[in-house]
């Protein structure tokens, strides 16, 4: 079900782990956080292919890491509309929705891939090193945001 914010997420998945997507058109970035709802942690990259393998990629991890709640990085252009981008992850949630019986909420993303650019230039990481890791830190940068919201 989708909810209408962080903290009613939160509220919801009270001492279970929540996972962050930052779904693209080739990969999902994923990220959890602790029970605790203090720390989001990059998980994993998904490469995608079609929706019942993406889900059923989610649905491991979501097993195995007792994942009470999902929090989708949306798309939105910087004037704060919905776009083509922002419309399939839209799609996608709705999708998600009808497949698993979990709480989730969409969460503005603007600009987090860049700042996690920024972040990993600033460690050194070498390009090709970002390009390998950058989904799944954009998910846990948009994750965080989520777990950092006031209540």
């Amino acid at each position: 079900m989708l909810l209408e914010s962080a903290a009613r997420l939160k509220a919801a998945c009270a001492g279970r782990r929540l996972l962050g997507l930052d779904p693209g058109t080739k990969t999902i970035g994923v990220a959890v956080a602790d029970p605790g709802h203090q720390v989001a942690t990059p998980l994993t990259v998904i490469r995608r292919t079609k929706f019942t393998a993406d889900l059923a990629a989610l649905q491991a991890l979501i097993a195995e890491y007792d994942i009470g709640g999902l929090v989708i990085g949306l798309p939105l252009n910087m004037d704060g509309t919905a776009g083509p981008r922002a419309q399939s992850v839209r799609a996608f949630q709705r999708n998600l929705e009808s497949a698993l019986d979990l709480p989730m909420i969409l969460h503005d993303e603007r600009m987090s891939t860049q700042a996690v650019e920024r972040s990993l230039i600033g460690q050194d990481v070498s390009r090709r090193r970002r390009a390998e890791v950058i989904d799944a830190h954009a998910a846990a940068y948009i994750l965080q945001g989520v777990l950092d919201a006031r209540p």
